[in-house]
């Protein structure tokens, strides 16, 4: 018997290493970091770096081995993915390829009698979930780098804090909503974030994204900051659809009502009430577009 995992421990793994330790040795980590990130001692890093561990060619050639390899080597080289969310992305590339993808194709090669079979033997992908979290976890980490590296964004935290949240796909409660624990705060005119993003740790901002969401909006991310006529002024003319809302009516009518006249709106923003500060919340499909509004008028 020859069974597909065969395949991904002598064919794939190698391939996959080497192709990996390749690019981030281009990007210019240390072999020393390679093997820390890769969880393999140095000398195996230094061999898949040399080309002496043999590839599949045609796992070279794949699309979606090349298009992994990218990603991955661009999110640990730049710490916008942990290791745990690369290992997560490389496990669900593998059942992938398992069904109906290059595995596949090898395994039937080398097990001609599984096509006479008719059975479906290939593996599911049960955690595609998971995989929407890990890179939604990534892009709010990204979008938080990119805003902790623009020096105009600490004054435009509002006195309640900032918060950059994204949303899984068919959210539907903040526990589905990634965010800062706690709140983005100034510190001495420096934007300080308190911890790693995780899911269900932002009330109000995910509830403001969660409510554009069920007024038909199709944003996925969100970023409050700090109301003035000027801020607001620069969001639209940096090209930005702008909203008002009322802030003494309930979230749910008052965004409803602002998407009604503005379904397409890239910034919804109340100029305050008894008790409620102004506040300006930016818009977009994900975390790292809403940091780069942001940063476009800081």
């Amino acid at each position: 018997m020859h069974f597909i995992e065969e395949l991904v421990v002598d064919e794939f793994l190698p391939t996959f290493r080497s192709l990996l330790a390749e690019q981030l040795r281009e990007q210019g980590l240390t072999q020393s970091e390679v093997a820390d990130l890769l969880g393999i001692s140095q000398s195996a890093v230094s061999k898949y770096v040399h080309g002496e561990v043999g590839r599949n060619e045609r796992l070279v050639a794949d699309e979606r081995v090349r298009d992994l390899v990218d990603r991955l080597a661009d999110g640990l080289a730049d710490g916008s993915m942990t290791t745990t969310e690369a290992l997560v992305e490389a496990e669900v590339c593998i059942r992938e390829l398992e069904q109906g993808g290059t595995l596949a194709d090898l395994h039937a090669e080398a097990v001609p009698e599984l096509g006479d079979y008719g059975a479906d033997f290939a593996v599911h992908d049960s955690d595609s979930r998971l995989r929407e979290a890990g890179r939604v976890r990534a892009s709010v980490r990204q979008g938080l780098r990119i805003l902790e590296n623009t020096g105009g964004f600490a004054p435009l935290i509002p006195a309640v804090g900032s918060n950059l949240v994204e949303a899984l796909p068919d959210a539907e409660r903040i526990e589905d909503v990634a965010g800062v624990p706690g709140r983005i705060l100034d510190v001495g005119g420096q934007a300080t974030v308190p911890g790693e993003p995780e899911f269900g740790v932002s009330q109000h901002v995910a509830n403001v994204l969660l409510a554009v969401q069920a007024a038909g909006s199709d944003a996925r991310a969100a970023l409050n900051v700090a109301y003035s006529e000027e801020t607001v002024d620069a969001l639209d003319a940096s090209g930005l659809t702008v909203a008002e809302f009322d802030a003494e009516a309930t979230l749910e009518d008052g965004i409803a009502a602002a998407l009604e006249t503005a379904p397409d709106a890239d910034v919804l923003y109340q100029t305050g009430a008894m008790g409620i500060e102004p506040i300006v919340y930016i818009l977009g499909p994900d975390a790292v577009t809403v940091a780069e509004r942001l940063r476009t008028i800081a």
